[in-house]
């Protein structure tokens, strides 16, 4: 199995087609009169989508009264809590100032139906996942070293592929790539203001979604989006995972990744391969 691979014209064009297909997966579930349980992401790549995801909820007029969320992931402090909701990297503040209150009160979004992994018992959150029947949607966005939520790469020699796929949510601890990435695009370029930890949902919550959307608009997401793109499944790269999944589709801002071009070429040449019964190397 791979991931569809969707080539959006620019950041745009990303954010619309991701507002979309969240949006189809909502209502779908929703008129059907069954509860929604949707993962979110937060980043700069997702501020657009939030726009759009509000403006057709909104529009729609749904009963969002059903509809529960769970982020990937939160920050945690020295004290091994949460940093407070009014901290200018908090997740938490992060989506209630771009998505949720942008909702509009007549759709009955319940705050009490908002969730996020808890550093003080990160497993809690896979188990009433479990329980609630599951992610029926999930958002990512890809690190530059290819984390997915904050599942940061591991090396071959410390974890099986086997295992890295199955990990539980947990407290971790940040590269330093993330940190330096975060301190540019969210901190003024402070890396003294990035926590170095987090709680993060696991890479076995987050694979057993029915549906992942995926979006990329950075250029240097190009190089993990390539690796995604060559099959091979590690945990030196979280995000190759989403190779092996049922339902997952990556859309990406391709006048920022530049991928396109040459994904199409390897396209090709895998299917001159395959009519003549090779294997691509």
């Amino acid at each position: 199995m791979t991931p569809r691979w969707i080539w959006a014209e620019d950041y745009e064009a990303m954010s619309l087609a991701g507002a979309e297909r969240a949006f189809s997966a909502i209502r779908r579930r929703l008129r059907e009169r069954r509860p929604m349980l949707l993962g979110l992401a937060t980043g700069n790549t997702m501020l657009r989508f939030y726009e759009c995801l509000a403006t057709v909820l909104n529009q729609s007029e749904l009963d969002l009264s059903c509809l529960r969320t769970v982020n990937l992931d939160e920050y945690v402090g020295a004290d091994g809590r949460w940093i407070p909701e009014g901290h200018p990297l908090s997740y938490r503040g992060y989506m209630q100032k771009h998505f949720f209150g942008r909702l509009d009160p007549r759709l009955k979004m319940d705050r009490g139906n908002i969730h996020f992994p808890d550093p003080e018992r990160p497993a809690a959150i896979d188990e009433w996942i479990r329980d609630v029947g599951g992610l029926d949607f999930q958002l990512l966005g890809i690190g530059f070293n290819g984390h997915i939520g904050f599942n940061e790469p591991m090396g071959e020699a410390t974890i099986s592929a086997e295992a890295f796929a199955k990990l539980p949510s947990r407290v971790v601890g940040l590269e330093a790539l993330t940190i330096e990435t975060n301190a540019r695009l969210t901190a003024g370029g402070d890396r003294s203001g990035v926590p170095r930890r987090a709680a993060t949902l696991g890479m076995g919550t987050i694979l057993a979604a029915r549906e992942i959307v995926l979006l990329a608009c950075f250029p240097q997401q190009r190089d993990p989006l390539r690796r995604v793109w060559g099959g091979r499944v590690t945990p030196e790269l979280p995000a190759s995972y989403l190779t092996g999944h049922a339902d997952a589709t990556i859309i990406c801002a391709d006048d920022q990744v530049r991928l396109r071009d040459e994904v199409q070429a390897s396209q090709v040449a895998r299917d001159s391969l395959a009519a003549t019964g090779r294997e691509a190397p």
